[in-house]
């Protein structure tokens, strides 16, 4: 029989009701979302990548931090108040991959995901998922986005403690703290944490990746909103530190649309200061929402 670890429930806070890109507000925004047929702005995905951390943390010990790799599709939106609960199936002894879900109180699915762990992670569940996109036609919002497409300036993050994380992310990393769901006192303490500095807590990975993210300047028409779909962090020579500078360069990987929202894949790349040593990356599936767009054709839009 399967060895389910199973998490308690937690109610995670919104923090992006004032994020904007663009010039304009977000899908966090509550009107923002209400003018797209959504009830209120939902709470950013990967709050609940915390959640597994306590539990891989328990199979794999300190190696989940330095070689973790969480691969993640975001099923359901979750909104303030409402309580999630992570799961993870406990791999036999020595296995480097397991199977992970979330679920809100009532059953609903919030996302489901593959954990592994490196060097050798094999097939990602994104990785799988990217495999079988098939080419995206007759793009609009997206018709200038082509894959292979890179930054062409190296692009220098860091993340202190009391450091506002600018329009997408307005908050700092000891705002997060306040209201983490898994507190612990690595991401602060530096005789706490077993690296002798803070650690940058999993679901802060994105907000560090995506930092100077409009440096990038994709050629994504707007006015246009878009939430994240997938999302993948790995780390490869980790953990992130808290206040040390580390360097991101991007490459677009795929395009893919569905019925709501034309999609570009973005791999994000960190390395350290010097440029030389990767520490670690992402893998984010952005999703534009079609009727954000103002220009979008009628016959395109959903029905």
């Amino acid at each position: 029989m399967t060895d389910i670890l199973k998490g308690p429930l937690r109610a995670p806070a919104q923090m992006l009701q004032e994020q904007s890109y663009g010039g304009h507000k977000s899908l966090h925004d509550d009107a923002e979302a209400e003018r797209l047929g959504i009830k209120a702005g939902p709470i950013e995905g990967p709050t609940h990548f915390q959640q597994f951390v306590p539990m891989l943390y328990d199979i794999w010990g300190r190696d989940w931090f330095e070689r973790g790799c969480l691969s993640t599709h975001f099923l359901n939106m979750v909104f303030e108040g409402e309580k999630v609960r992570a799961f993870v199936e406990r791999p036999a002894f020595g296995d480097t991959r397991t199977r992970c879900w979330a679920e809100k109180e009532d059953g609903t699915p919030v996302l489901e995901a593959s954990a592994t762990l490196g060097p050798d992670h094999g097939e990602t569940l994104l990785e799988a998922r990217m495999a079988k996109l098939r080419p995206a036609d007759d793009l609009v919002i997206l018709a200038d986005m082509k894959v292979g497409l890179t930054t062409t300036k190296d692009e220098p993050v860091r993340m202190d403690a009391d450091q506002h994380m600018g329009n997408l992310y307005p908050f700092s990393l000891n705002q997060k703290l306040a209201v983490i769901t898994e507190p612990s006192g690595w991401y602060s303490d530096a005789e706490m944490s077993p690296w002798g500095r803070p650690v940058i807590p999993l679901e802060m990975v994105s907000v560090l990746a995506n930092y100077t993210g409009g440096m990038a300047n994709w050629p994504v028409k707007h006015p246009s909103i878009g939430l994240f779909a997938d999302l993948e962090m790995r780390m490869i020579d980790g953990p992130l530190f808290v206040g040390e500078d580390y360097i991101l360069r991007r490459e677009v990987v795929a395009l893919s649309a569905s019925r709501r929202a034309e999609n570009y894949w973005i791999r994000t790349r960190i390395f350290d200061s010097t440029g030389t040593r990767q520490v670690a990356e992402t893998l984010l599936n952005h999703g534009v929402l079609k009727a954000s767009y103002p220009h979008y054709p009628a016959d395109k839009l959903p029905a």
